[in-house]
């Protein structure tokens, strides 16, 4: 600076300009404190350094120069041997201005010594200038910020902020003289105060600038420089034990040596929902600080949305954050050197490890992230360590055109810095991203034009930013690896969840705080807002992920409130922790890594026409696919009800089942469990237990009849190679009921559905694995499926577009419901983050990959499945299944598609009216039934249905040139009433050329001589086996036959929707076993199947109600199976010297040679055991066996006194 003259000439010098000021300026060591408040709150921030006006206005421009000649004279003149006359300042308290339109919140020094010698400087600057002094009027301060309201909660909440800055205290050695300086930029006028000159109060001399200095230039830190900086230089705080206080961390990060990389990295995320009313209610922090201090909510990290001052100091408080975590970006804002958090919502990071960090501004105020570097974690490359980056978003929360905007531009910030700055690094990416995940909300949004379809397409763009950038969803890799420990609602709670709501973290149909927030609208849905992403896959595996803050606590009373407590989450959104389990190894050539061989699958978008998840929901509603609130409830009821019948039972039972020490868990599985059944499905349960099957079946059977009063009946009792099942009427909904036993797994349940599938625990039987495998495959589908809603949506769809096309019936090799879920799995799972989500894109990939995919013959490397699910496939039903999905595949690429399109008309039936005029030739399979026993009718047409699959398997192996199309239903003629007595319908299989790669071949005359021989040969094979089952087929009361006939041949038709098999007389109880009698106590078997431990057998005395006297008995009666299998096996014994009594259902008692007994259910000739009745010799025709009269001549059991 150049040295102003001095002149003695005292003249008053006009003071008015708002162009200059004269005022105190902060050492700049200071200034951090000051700019964290100014840059976000005071309107004057960019054209202002942080200041104390002494006089502004001051004097014109190009008086300047004599103004501050004659001030530093007379501050020369002043001084009475001093050596110097600096002003003490500490700014220590805040107060306001209250404007007509505004007020000016600002701090200032509350030392009246202090104050006193700045007033009188500056009425010696006044003086110089020929001034009076207007020290009433004067008010030293600094200026913070401005508010619009003063009785409004936000000012409130910046005075207070204002009050915790630390004093700020220097000694000020020079008055600074500031100019105005106006620039033209893009036809805008700006202004900047720069630095003209100053007046030393040492030696009283002035020093001009050059040039007018700007602050910014000389190192007055922008926001953009911190974004572009790349540094980390923040130290966290930890807490001192020694002094009781929060403290800067001092260790050297760089110099300080790594500690052993952990095995295991726990991270956790908390939007704690800040408080908006001032002052603000402590009330819900007790429940906040429960929930981090939770088991799984305790981490190495934490990171926390929405901090405020008030919680931040409340936290830093508890002993348990104290001991769980030793760092934190922020300390407590109330102890007396440490800062406010610079806006009223905050994110704070807690660890257990030591970090550096900074602050990452966007362009939005209050917008930004916070990034930490760690100095023993990591990965290390080369003998070189490259330490973790995290990085924290909250990005602007809102459903419109420029919120989504807004977090779109902040999310491309933070992932621009990570990889300009951190691009070798591993990343974490963790907060509350706020994207709007639910389908439901976006296209109600869409329809309500509250949102563009651009902005629509912007929330898909920020998905596939976060993949491009090559980050990966914790939530979803956890999912997909069925370690997500989540908890989870019922099987059909959530029937009415839409894509994108499966793992919310924010949902107001459950949380009352966040309904709150939201209120009624398509916005009270919920979303997944809250994640954890990882970068690194080197170095990163999942190990875990969970959900906590979902049990409300008490909230405490707040002091005068005189309320009492309630219930209450501590916050509007769920917490989320992942375990990430840490490489100790240094990353291998991934050219070296194995690759699985598996059919690769590409999502891609779906077209505009399919893009409505709402309509197709809407279409599905009209046709009745969809479940209604009557159906649920209805289904809810009649499960509770079957639950509380096998359960709980009366006293004697409850006695019972305390001595046997009964554990029963009943589970929904199939359709039902999984949550996509419809109106006519019906509710497959399994029931898992300690006891044997026998004894279970006894049981459920007596106290089920006990219970037939109350709407419950028991249909008929199906027995099987494996197992016995129960088909039940519960209040008007079908169940089908089977058990599995096991002990263990009752006992642990659910816990032991968490477990590996190669878990110790599952070292079981292969009878009980059978059991368990739906509900196995039930837990795994529900806990692997990333999007559940999108499952079920498309669950429905398939099938809905299944049934249309004709190929949906398992009985005939086509498609069923466990196939569907196959199907639509690993597209589904393939819906990671950065692809569309939800159904839309999924269709099209299943049909491609199961049409493209060969399945002739087997995949080197690719075991075969475990189950097969198709057992009654056929090479035409595959061929037609494949057709299907071409179709439908061309149909969904389809740039104008719509769905009800693709679905079909189904009021027109037009899938059934389109096969029907599709082939020239067809073979028509004509069934007629006329007899007066509906069961009877049922059971013929059930059993003619299932051979119809061996007619297809031979016209394909005689006739390999012809496309066998069967329609999996009965075609009756339009005329046919429903009601009619006597009927008549019939099959239909259409006949085509197989298509080649080249097209459909044309076959010669020679050709299709040979084909239609073959093709009369299996027919007439076809009826000769149907006619020739005596079993099923009764030429008195039935008749079949199938012949070729030409399409113009087949007359009017239509689909037949009489409906078989329901519940008639002969199917009743009448065919059950017989129940748990006197001798047989529920003790005496354990049906454990990890290995049985014998358990002592209890004799009974108590007579049956129903029998006034029962002849003693020796131990229990043998089953007809002990004595199938005595006779057979006994070398003693001669086999075919035994009959067989048993009751046939329509046709009375009947005998047959025990050598001719089927033992296996498989076979057309299988009796179940119940209805054996006894066993005779032939040559002398000795009863060795009778159920009645309990007598068994081979064992000894049953009656005393019977002679063997």
């Amino acid at each position: 600076m150049a040295a102003v003259g001095a002149t003695t000439e005292r003249a008053t010098v006009s003071v008015g300009s708002h162009d200059t000021a004269l005022c105190i300026i902060p050492p700049r060591q200071l200034w951090p404190s000051l700019n964290s408040l100014r840059s976000l709150y005071d309107k004057s921030y960019e054209r202002w350094p942080p200041h104390i006006n002494l006089v502004y206005p001051f004097v014109k421009a190009e008086a300047l120069p004599q103004a501050t000649a004659q001030i530093a004279d007379q501050f020369r003149s002043r001084n009475t041997g001093a050596s110097s006359q600096t002003l003490p300042v500490s700014l220590d308290a805040a107060d306001v201005f209250v404007h007509r339109h505004d007020n000016t919140i600002f701090i200032h020094d509350s030392i009246k010594e202090h104050t006193r010698k700045l007033s009188d400087a500056r009425a010696a600057i006044l003086a110089a200038l020929g001034h009076e002094s207007d020290s009433a009027s004067y008010r030293m301060h600094l200026t913070i910020g401005q508010t619009e309201d003063a009785s409004s909660d936000l000012h409130k909440f910046l005075l207070r902020k204002a009050s915790l800055i630390p004093a700020v205290e220097w000694e000020a050695a020079e008055l600074c003289i500031l100019i105005r300086e106006k620039t033209q930029r893009d036809g805008n006028t700006s202004s900047e105060m720069k630095l003209w000159g100053t007046v030393s109060l040492g030696d009283f001399s002035v020093a001009q600038c050059p040039g007018a200095g700007s602050f910014a230039a000389s190192g007055w830190p922008s926001d953009e420089a911190v974004a572009e900086s790349g540094s980390l230089g923040r130290v966290p705080y930890s807490f001192s034990t020694t002094t009781q206080k929060w403290k800067p961390y001092q260790a050297s990060l760089e110099t300080e040596e790594h500690t052993q990389v952990p095995e295991y990295l726990r991270v956790s995320n908390y939007n704690v929902l800040a408080e908006f009313e001032f002052p603000p209610s402590q009330s819900r922090y007790p429940i906040l600080i429960k929930s981090m201090l939770d088991k799984p909510a305790l981490s190495d990290i934490l990171v926390l949305e929405e901090v405020t001052d008030d919680f931040l100091s409340y936290l830093l408080k508890d002993n348990g954050i104290r001991e769980n975590y030793s760092f934190t970006t922020c300390g407590p804002p109330d102890q007396h050197d440490v800062d406010p958090l610079p806006s009223h919502l905050n994110v704070v990071v807690l660890s257990k490890r030591a970090f550096k960090w900074d602050w990452v501004s966007f362009k939005r105020k209050h917008k930004g992230s916070v990034v930490l570097q760690f100095r023993d974690i990591g990965r290390t490359e080369d003998g070189t360590f490259v330490p973790l980056v995290l990085a924290t978003v909250h990005l602007t929360c809102g459903m419109t055109d420029g919120s989504v905007a807004a977090k779109k531009g902040e999310l491309q910030a933070v992932l621009k810095y990570l990889l300009q700055e951190h691009s070798q690094n591993p990343w974490l990416l963790a907060g509350d991203f706020n994207i709007t995940t639910s389908a439901f909300t976006i296209d109600a949004a869409l329809k309500k034009k509250a949102i563009s379809s651009q902005t629509a397409k912007y929330l898909s763009q920020m998905e596939v930013a976060l993949t491009e950038s090559g980050l990966s969803d914790a939530w979803t890799e956890a999912r997909l690896d069925n370690l997500d420990m989540s908890a989870r609602r019922g099987p059909n709670d959530s029937l009415g969840a839409f894509e994108g709501e499966t793992g919310a973290t924010f949902d107001p149909t459950v949380n009352e705080l966040a309904s709150e927030i939201v209120g009624n609208g398509f916005n009270n849905r919920p979303q997944r807002y809250d994640r954890i992403l990882f970068k690194g896959h080197e170095i990163f595996s999942i190990a875990g992920f969970n959900m906590f803050g979902q049990e409300p606590g008490d909230l405490e009373k707040d002091s005068g409130a005189g309320v009492e407590a309630k219930k209450s989450y501590g916050s509007d959104h769920w917490g989320i922790r992942c375990i990430l389990k840490m490489n100790q190894e240094e990353p291998t050539d991934p050219s070296n890594a194995t690759i699985k061989p598996v059919v690769p699958v590409e999502l891609k978008p779906a077209e505009t026409g399919l893009a409505n998840v709402s309509d197709l929901k809407e279409i599905l509603d009209k046709r009745q696919v969809l479940p209604s609130e009557e159906d649920i409830s209805k289904r809810k009821l009649a499960l509770n009800h079957l639950r509380a019948i096998l359960l709980d039972g009366d006293d004697v039972e409850s006695a019972t089942q305390s001595r046997a020490k009964l554990t029963l868990v009943l589970v929904p599985v199939g359709s039902y469990g999984l949550g996509v059944w419809t109106a006519s499905s019906d509710i497959d349960c399994l029931c898992i237990g300690s006891i044997s099957s026998k004894t279970f079946f006894a049981l459920a059977t007596q106290r089920l009849r006990r219970a037939s009063s109350n709407d419950v009946r028991i249909l008929r009792r199906v027995s099987a190679n494996s197992g016995t099942m129960l088909e039940l009427d519960i209040k008007g909904v079908k169940m089908d009921l089977q058990y599995c036993p096991s002990t263990w797994i009752a006992e642990t349940w659910p816990q032991a559905m968490r477990l590996h599938p190669g878990d110790a625990a599952f070292s079981l039987s292969m009878q009980t694995l059978a059991k368990l495998k739906p509900v196995r495959d039930l837990y795994y589908l529900r806990q692997t499926i990333p999007d559940l809603a999108a499952f079920r949506t498309a669950h429905y769809v398939v099938k809905t577009w299944a049934r249309q096309r004709g190929i949906y019936a398992g009985k005939f090799g086509y498609l069923n419901g466990i196939q569907i879920s196959v199907l639509l799995s690993r597209p589904l799972c393939q819906l990671r983050l950065g692809h569309e989500n939800g159904v839309r894109p999924v269709l099209p990939q299943a049909f491609t990959v199961c049409e493209d995919h060969p399945r002739t013959y087997g995949d080197l490397g690719v075991p075969p499945p475990s189950l097969n699910t198709a057992l009654a496939a056929s090479t035409p039903a595959v061929r037609t299944i494949a057709e299907e999905f071409r179709k439908a595949n061309e149909i969904l690429c389809h740039d104008d598609a719509t769905w009800s399109e693709f679905l079909g008309d189904h009021e027109r039936a037009d899938g059934a009216l389109g096969f029907l005029k599709t082939y020239r030739s067809y073979v028509k399979i004509d069934v007629q039934f006329w007899g007066v026993s509906l069961a009877k009718g049922s059971q013929y047409v059930g059993w003619l249905e299932s051979r119809c699959v061996m007619l297809l398997v031979d016209l394909s192996r005689r006739t390999p040139n012809i496309h066998a199309r069967m329609w999996p239903a009965r075609f009756v003629s339009v005329e046919s009433p429903d009601d009619e007595t006597d009927y008549q319908g019939c099959y239909l299989i259409g006949l085509d050329q197989v298509e080649t790669s080249g097209g459909a071949a044309t076959l010669s005359k020679e050709d299709l001589k040979v084909a239609l021989g073959g093709l009369q040969t299996a027919l007439q094979n076809f009826e000769g086996r149907i006619r020739g089952d005596e079993k099923f087929f009764d030429i008195k009361t039935s008749w079949m036959s199938a012949s070729v006939v030409k399409q113009s041949d087949l007359g009017k038709l239509k689909l037949d929707h009489r409906e078989w098999g329901g519940y008639t007389i002969g199917d009743d109880e009448s065919d059950e076993e017989e129940e748990l009698t006197e001798e047989e106590d529920l003790n005496d078997e354990d049906g454990d199947a990890e290995g049985g431990r014998p358990k002592a057998k209890s004799k009974k005395t108590a007579a049956r109600n129903d029998v006034p006297m029962r002849p003693a008995y020796e131990g229990k009666f043998r089953s007809s199976a002990d004595v199938i299998s005595r006779l057979r096996w006994d070398p003693s014994l001669d086999s075919g010297d035994y009959v067989v009594g048993y009751e046939d259902r329509f046709l009375g008692a009947m005998e047959r040679a025990l050598d001719l007994w089927k033992s296996e259910q498989t076979d057309e000739e299988f009796i179940p055991q119940h209805r054996v009745l006894y066993f005779k010799r032939k040559s002398d025709g000795v009863v060795v066996w009778d159920r009645k009269a309990r007598k068994d001549m081979l064992f000894g059991s049953g009656v005393k006194g019977v002679e063997v």
